[in-house]
């Protein structure tokens, strides 16, 4: 059964502004009932629908404590898998999305902040990205929305591995805003507004299309970055402005694909997973975190992510495992029965995890990359399990990429490495680096370690960057102070703080 666009929009008419669960997803609270599954490790998904947002904060859902609604994603949520500790690989758009496709830092890709219209690059063009590895396992692969990979034509996702495309090619921030189909300009300058609605269109009939076969769909929203814009059925509607307006049509379109999904009987051979790219940016919500997109700090890189799979996956559990979206790549590899590309992974397979059956991931201690300072080459942190360790920090504190008011971006080394106990300390808050020295020592030791496997240019931006000390009279969770500040008589502090 398929649906003509008369159709998609009859059925878009009648919805309400504000969807309702329906009736064949569970509420949380008979999820939270239905009897444990014992996980099948040997079924393989025939379907793969990989949803990420744009700018989508830690806490924008409903099922990770906002007010906003988003009943079809809470469904999704009681009927599968929730992940409270899943990183993004960085906290700006493109280095992100390049981490998520080859499972690796987006510095060893060429991919270190977000391309613009005037990028003449784009991901390397020698990375093995997810959709190479579908495309070759025999999938049919469709990428839906918002790219951000690079826009010549050798980095267009038709040439990544992907059958079709049609979407844009970077932020809605950009004009003009480009519609494609493959690799044609369809319209020059898209309607904004009707991205969302225009998406899920595309992705319902692709699935109707083709439910007979394996396929890997990539749906990529555009929203709710800024400036975020809802289609004119949900405008007011959230009662949260034009970000929860976004976040609301977007649910729907969640709905819609699942919803096609089942219509097809397709559910139970599909496993679905939902994130976002990184953390909110001017509005949205990072929940309990501190931090923002591009910051290094949690609310910069911790996202939602849910994932479904009916009758494999149990539902209604949650995933306490600290996870990366750099282990999408090698775990769906594994599930789907595709090889590892040759380069290694800096993701780990969270297989096990996802079933429940393990919470440590198997992997070196992670990396902050941060798009401020050189050339979006610095690192701020490394984190091992709950432990942060903060070596570095964006001069300007807590700032926004592109916001105009924050003046030049750099990066300075930390005097004194702050450490931060993320799990009991998600908003890192306490800095007990002076309580756990060994701890400190190993997480440093385990980044001087892993340097020298990055590409030239992030090797000497970390050699500069701690060539830039900031003064050691800087508090803990400050920006730095400029090199040797003169700290007034008048002002107490401590030994470890003033003295050179």
């Amino acid at each position: 059964m398929s649906l003509d666009r008369r159709d998609f929009v009859k059925s878009l008419a009648a919805s309400l502004a504000v969807p309702a669960v329906p009736a064949s997803i569970p509420s949380l609270s008979s999820a939270e009932t239905a009897p444990k599954l014992r996980p099948d490790k040997n079924r393989r998904p025939k379907h793969v629908v990989l949803m990420i947002c744009d700018d989508l904060g830690y806490g924008d859902l409903g099922c990770y404590g906002s007010h906003l609604p988003t009943p079809n994603l809470d469904g999704m949520a009681a009927r599968g898998v929730r992940y409270l500790r899943f990183n993004a690989g960085h906290p700006i758009c493109s280095a992100s999305r390049a981490a998520l496709m080859t499972g690796r830092y987006g510095t060893r890709s060429n991919t270190t902040s977000a391309f613009s219209p005037d990028s003449t690059i784009g991901t390397s063009v020698d990375e093995t990205m997810l959709s190479n590895l579908f495309h070759e396992g025999g999938y049919k692969t469709k990428a839906i929305g918002k790219w951000h990979l690079g826009h010549e034509p050798e980095y267009l996702p038709t040439r990544r591995g992907f059958d079709s495309f049609f979407g844009v090619p970077y932020s809605v921030d950009f004009k003009p805003l480009p519609l494609y189909r493959d690799t044609t300009i369809v319209e020059e300058d898209t309607d904004r507004e009707q991205l969302t609605s225009r998406y899920t269109e595309e992705a319902v009939k692709y699935i109707d299309a083709h439910h007979g076969e394996p396929f890997f769909l990539y749906l990529a929203f555009s929203y709710p970055h800024d400036p975020a814009r809802a289609s004119e059925r949900f405008k007011g509607k959230t009662q949260f402005g034009n970000s929860g307006d976004a976040i609301a049509e977007i649910d729907w379109s969640v709905g819609e694909v699942l919803r096609a999904l089942e219509r097809n009987g397709l559910t139970s051979d599909t496993l679905v997973l939902f994130t976002s790219d990184h953390g909110p940016w001017y509005q949205g919500s990072p929940g309990m975190l501190r931090g923002r997109k591009a910051s290094t700090f949690e609310g910069g890189f911790r996202v939602p992510l849910i994932a479904q799979w009916p009758g494999v996956l149990a539902a209604g559990e949650v995933r306490n495992a600290w996870c990366s979206n750099m282990d999408v790549l090698p775990t769906l590899a594994d599930l789907c029965g595709l090889p590892l590309p040759s380069k290694p992974l800096d993701g780990a397979d969270m297989r096990d995890i996802l079933f429940g059956e393990d919470e440590t991931p198997k992997r070196k201690p992670l990396l902050y990359f941060s798009p401020m300072g050189d050339r979006g080459n610095d690192v701020h942190c490394i984190r091992d399990g709950k432990w942060k360790l903060r070596v570095a920090q964006a001069t300007k504190g807590e700032i926004y990429l592109n916001d105009a008011t924050t003046g030049a971006n750099a990066s300075a080394w930390l005097r004194h490495p702050e450490l931060y106990d993320v799990e009991l300390d998600p908003a890192e808050s306490y800095d007990v680096a002076h309580l756990h020295p060994e701890i400190v020592k190993r997480l440093f030791e385990s980044l001087e370690a892993q340097m020298p496997s990055f590409p030239q240019d992030v090797v000497e931006a970390y050699a500069k960057l701690k060539k830039n000390p900031g003064d050691i009279s800087t508090p803990p969770g400050a920006a730095p102070r400029p090199d040797h500040m003169q700290i007034s008589d008048e002002l107490w502090e401590p030994p470890d703080r003033r003295d050179k």
